[in-house]
C-alpha cells in the first residue's frame, strides 16, 4: 500500500477564555495515493481543524502525522513552511486568487517559493492550466474577469503547480452553482484518474458522492462505519417519534 498521508491518534485542544476547546479527540487516518477521499461533517464538527492540521497549517497537540514518509508533526515553523509551499496545493471555497494579477501570474506564484527556474515557471503554470481545462484565451485575463467557476479551476491549476504530494480542497463547490460545482467535481476526479491525491473537506452529501471514500467527523472524533450507521438509526428512530 503507498500511502500519501497517515495521522495516528491526533488530539487538538485549544485554550480559549472559555476554558480548553478538545477539538480533535483522536483522530486515526491514512490515505493511498491516487485517492479521492472526502472528509464529512457538519459545521463545528471538527473538519476544519483536520484540514488545518493536514494542511500544516496547524500543528498537533498530541499524536503523529506522517506525510510521505515524514513526520511532519516534529517539524519546525519553517520546515513546515516548505512543506505547505512544495507538498501540498491548497484549494480555497474564497479562490483566494490576485484579483489584479493575470491567471498566468497567479497560477506561477507558488513557484516563486520554490527551487523551480524562472524559465521554466510560464511552462509548468501552462501544463496546470491545461490540465483543469482552461481555454488558452483566457491566461492573460486577470482574475477577477473570470466567472466563479473559472476561477477555481484557476486555483486548482495553483495546487497543482508544484506538482504536490497532497491536494487539500476546502468546500470548494461552496460559492458555485450546482452545474459549476459539478464542473468543479469533475475536474477533481479527472485529477484522481492521472494519480493525484485529493482531500476534500465538505458538508454536502451530494459532493462527497463524487469521491472514492467518504469518512464523517463528529465532534472532534471521525466515525467508523458501525458509529455512523448507528447515528442515523437513532435520527431515524428521533423522527418516527415526532
Amino acid at each position: 500500500m503507498d500511502l500519501v498521508l497517515e495521522v495516528h491518534d491526533i488530539h487538538r485542544i485549544y485554550e480559549t477564555d472559555a476554558g480548553f476547546t478538545h477539538a480533535l479527540k483522536g483522530v486515526s487516518l491514512a490515505v493511498e495515493r491516487g485517492e479521492f477521499l472526502c472528509i464529512m461533517g457538519p459545521s463545528g464538527s471538527g473538519k476544519s481543524t483536520l484540514m488545518n492540521v493536514l494542511g500544516c497549517l496547524d500543528t498537533p497537540s498530541s499524536g503523529t502525522y506522517i506525510l510521505e514518509g515524514v513526520d511532519v508533526s516534529s517539524l519546525d515553523d519553517d520546515e513546515l513552511a516548505q512543506v505547505r509551499a512544495t507538498r501540498i496545493g491548497f484549494v480555497f471555497q474564497s479562490f483566494n486568487l490576485l484579483p489584479r494579477s493575470t491567471v498566468m501570474r497567479n497560477v506561477m506564484l507558488p513557484l516563486v517559493y520554490s527551487d523551480c527556474p524562472v524559465g521554466r515557471r510560464e511552462e509548468r503554470a501552462i501544463r496546470a492550466l491545461s490540465a483543469v481545462s482552461l481555454p488558452e484565451e483566457y491566461y492573460d485575463h486577470k482574475s477577477n474577469e473570470l466567472s466563479g467557476g473559472q476561477m477555481q479551476r484557476v486555483a486548482i491549476a495553483r495546487a497543482l503547480v508544484n506538482d504536490p504530494a497532497l491536494i487539500l480542497a476546502d468546500e470548494p463547490t461552496g460559492n458555485l452553482d450546482s452545474a459549476t460545482g459539478e464542473m468543479v467535481l469533475r475536474t477533481f476526479r479527472r485529477l484522481r484518474d492521472e494519480g493525484k491525491t485529493v482531500v476534500l473537506i465538505t458538508h454536502d452529501p451530494e459532493v462527497s458522492s463524487w469521491a472514492d471514500r467518504t469518512v464523517h467527523i463528529r465532534d472532534g472524533i471521525l466515525l467508523t462505519d458501525e458509529q455512523e450507521r448507528s447515528l442515523r438509526g437513532s435520527a431515524h428512530s428521533v423522527r418516527g417519534l415526532t
